[in-house]
């Protein structure tokens, strides 16, 4: 099932912001006889699943569960792209895999760039009340499609890395089942598969690939479903080095897409390699976006202080692609951080309306 393909982004969506009204039309436009609609969100925006390939292996996959986090759904637009320019990766998968992908599962919170629905319900969190309209249709398809695979996309903050100093662009998760984080057979499905990506994938991508935290979460999707015996493979897409809107990860984001159902088409359930699962690097929450090192404030005795800035997503109505405001996140010794940018501002003067900085506001300073 090996193949060799060119990563092509799909000119259409060049951004990371994603407005539903676009991609429906899109789907609608190119894809009607493949896509159906599945329900509807709690505003009535339509959420719709894609189906491609004919193979035996049947596999789920979602995106934006979490509005704001948007990499999965561009993803699978880019592999459709790269179908339609290279058409033996889609005779490939298609010969192996049925997918079944639902696009945008969280259409009202994606429109807002918000990573909760309408009623502020976290989608990941919702599995045993199903108090949401749209975790009801997920949860309902996952049940009755006897699936082999699912896939559970998601994107994660820039304050990850692999070792504290290289970014974790890619993490990757075999979600567990219990406190006791058991290495169960549907885990060691999972972590096979996992493994796979990794071995193919890290030479791209060297020391930017690693595993996120396996605490057990009782309501969360990937840990349920795991648990209810669907193996389940979840994406986080993070940070690349001076790449915010997220192009370097994105691409690569879609090479592990392809990776993983060539994975899962050639192990066909099987656990094999799994143990290579535990030599991937885990996440570690080392980073912050800026930092401003060695800041003397303006006042009546010496203080020279750190101040650490976190970037916040936000998105203005009518606009094509988000806008990042810089937060304070915290003020004073922030030597156990490190920031993707770090400005020396020893001998600098402090410029602001006020004597120092404000917490969990966005930056109103400067240096002269």
């Amino acid at each position: 099932m090996n193949s060799t393909f060119l990563y092509q982004a799909n000119p259409n969506f060049p951004n990371r912001y994603i407005s539903p009204e676009k991609l429906f039309n899109y789907l609608q436009t190119n894809f009607s006889d493949f896509i159906s609609e599945i329900g509807k969100s709690f505003l009535g925006k339509p959420i719709y699943m894609m189906k491609v390939g004919r193979g035996e292996t049947k596999v789920l996959a979602w995106s934006q569960m979490h509005g704001n986090e948007a990499t999965g759904t561009l993803a699978m637009l880019d592999l459709l792209e790269m179908c339609n320019r290279q058409p033996h990766i889609e005779n490939q998968l298609s010969s192996d895999i049925t997918l079944h992908f639902i696009f945008m599962l969280n259409p009202d919170g994606s429109a807002k760039w918000t990573r909760r629905n309408a009623l502020d319900i976290d989608l990941n969190r919702d599995f045993l009340k199903k108090s949401s309209k749209e975790f009801q249709i997920l949860r309902g398809i996952a049940e009755s499609g006897n699936y082999d695979y699912a896939l559970n996309l998601h994107d994660q903050r820039t304050i990850f890395t692999t070792d504290g100093t290289n970014p974790a662009t890619l993490s990757f998760l075999a979600p567990s089942v219990n406190f006791e984080r058991e290495v169960t057979h549907v885990r060691k499905q999972v972590m096979a598969v996992v493994s796979r990506i990794y071995s193919r994938l890290n030479r791209s991508l060297p020391n930017q690939i690693a595993r996120y935290s396996d605490e057990f979460y009782p309501t969360s999707t990937g840990d349920n479903f795991t648990k209810m015996g669907l193996p389940t493979v979840l994406f986080e897409g993070g940070h690349f080095k001076d790449d915010y809107k997220r192009l370097q990860t994105r691409k690569f984001y879609t090479l592990a897409l392809i990776e993983c159902l060539q994975a899962i088409a050639a192990l066909k359930g099987s656990t094999s390699g799994w143990e290579e699962y535990a030599t991937i690097p885990v996440n570690k929450e080392t980073h912050c976006d800026v930092i401003y090192r060695n800041v003397t404030l303006n006042l009546d005795y010496e203080c020279t202080l750190d101040i650490a800035v976190q970037f916040r997503e936000e998105y203005v109505p009518a606009e094509d692609e988000i806008s990042f405001v810089p937060i304070v996140i915290e003020v004073g010794d922030v030597g156990a951080k490190k920031g993707w940018q770090e400005i020396d501002c020893t001998g600098k003067k402090f410029i602001s309306s006020r004597k120092f900085p404000k917490l969990d506001a966005p930056v109103d300073f400067t240096f002269e």
